[in-house]
Formats: C-alpha cells, structure tokens, sequence
C-alpha cells in the first residue's frame, strides 16, 4: 500500500506535469495570438482558449448536454473548443452564446462560418468576417508525423513533393500536408454534414509559391480552396483563405 508520503509525491508530481502542460499550452497560445493581425487582415477572426480556462464551461442547454457524457479530458478539451469559437465570432461582430451541434458538427448561426481545431491542451478557432464568403476550416497540428503515415494522407502523385525534402524534413513536410489537407477538409465538406463519405487522401493539395496549397478534391478542379501554413511552436496552423464578397 502506497505511504502518505507516496501519495503526496504522486499528487505533487502530477500538478508539476499539469503546470508544465499549461505552460507550454500558453505559450502555444502567445504565438498564436501573433497571428490575430494577418488573419484579421484576411478576412478571419480568430479565438483562442486553453482547455484549463476557467471560462471553459457549457454556455448552454445543448454545450450541457453534449458534454454531460464525455470523460474529463474530453469535456475539457470541447468545452475549450466552444470558448474559442464564441472567442473568434465576438471578434467578427457577433455575440454568440450556446453552440449546438449537429452530429459532430458545431451549428453556428446563420450566415456565421467558423471552424474549430484542439490540440496538446489547446483550442483554436478562426471565423469569417462579414464582407467574406467561403466556407471555414483550420487545423492545429503539434505533433510529429511518422514517414509510414503518407499512405494515410498523400496519394502517389503527391509523395515526390514530399520526399523531395529530403528523409530529416519530410516528417515536417508530411505534417503540413495533413494540416493543410484537414482544415481543406473541413471547409469543403464539414459543414454539409458528409465527412463520411471523403477521406484527406481523396483531397488533392497543390503547393503555392507562397508556401499555401491549393486543395480540391480529385476528379473535380472547379470546387478548391486556398489554405495558408504557418508555423507555429513544434508544428503548424493552418487556415482556409476566405474570398471578398465579389472576387477571390
């Protein structure tokens, strides 16, 4: 049986672990806020919360319930994720209270796109700014990726690109590509309800000179969206570009 002793070690250790979670989360979070400038100028709202925010908590009925049945880590981790979208629409002009959902899918209001990504304890969301059409879609990768993964994410026309970076790079290289093909994802498809029926390697990314991609999904080059890669700590964000209403 553990000693009183064992045990206060064992809590004291784990709240060392949590605290340097959190600060790695902040500053995670402090070089994403370095962000907010270029996004806005974009078209894009952005919100930012961590999933240890005290503010992290249902606005409502609907965030109540479908966090009632989550396990803690979880719940936290949506209910940041809630925190940063109503974050990132109250940057556009709008005051936003409870986010239902749809399946897996956030309702937002009408004429309000908006796309939420979590991870490593941390929750980003970007919303379109009036004055902007286009769906919405970012994507928040921290990780690293293994080189056995491409087949998860790259068909064979797209791996020379990869490997051209040579073996060191191409983990990075593979991770932007999952990143860029996600946020892609999520614009083209999350928000109609039929993510079940595509996977990122039906999604064809086309680097930009500009270091973006332009991504479509195969078989179709007239439905694409433009999605900007920016580091960010030990990985990467990445974000659907929004069109002016009137022109790209």
């Amino acid at each position: 049986m553990a000693s009183e002793a064992d045990a206060a070690a064992h809590d004291t250790a784990a709240a060392h672990g949590a605290a340097g979670a959190d600060g790695a989360a902040a500053d995670v979070r402090a070089e994403l806020e370095r962000l907010r400038a270029p996004l806005a100028a974009a078209g894009l709202g952005l919100g930012v919360a961590l999933s240890s925010d005290p503010a992290a908590r249902p606005a409502g009925p609907a965030e109540a319930a479908a966090a009632a049945g989550m396990i803690p880590e979880r719940r936290r981790e949506f209910l940041a994720g809630r925190l940063a979208a109503r974050r990132a629409l109250r940057s556009v002009g709008l005051t936003c209270g409870d986010v239902p959902r749809a399946g897996r899918r956030p309702v937002f209001p009408p004429g309000y796109a908006a796309s939420i990504t979590h991870d490593a304890g941390i929750a980003v969301a970007v919303a379109r700014a009036p004055g902007h059409t286009g769906p919405a879609g970012c994507d928040l990768e921290l990780g690293r990726f293994p080189l056995e993964a491409p087949r998860l994410v790259l068909r064979e026309d797209e791996e020379p690109w990869l490997h051209d970076a040579g073996q060191s790079l191409a983990p990075a290289r593979l991770r932007v590509a999952f990143s860029a093909k996600e946020a892609a994802w999520k614009a083209l498809y999350g928000a109609q309800g039929s993510t079940e029926a595509h996977s990122l390697r039906d999604l064809c990314a086309v680097p930009e000179a500009d270091g973006g991609f332009h991504v479509r999904p195969r078989g179709d080059g007239d439905v694409g969206v433009r999605v900007c890669v920016c580091p960010v700590a030990t990985g990467v964000f990445s974000w659907v570009r929004p069109s002016r209403d009137g022109g790209r």
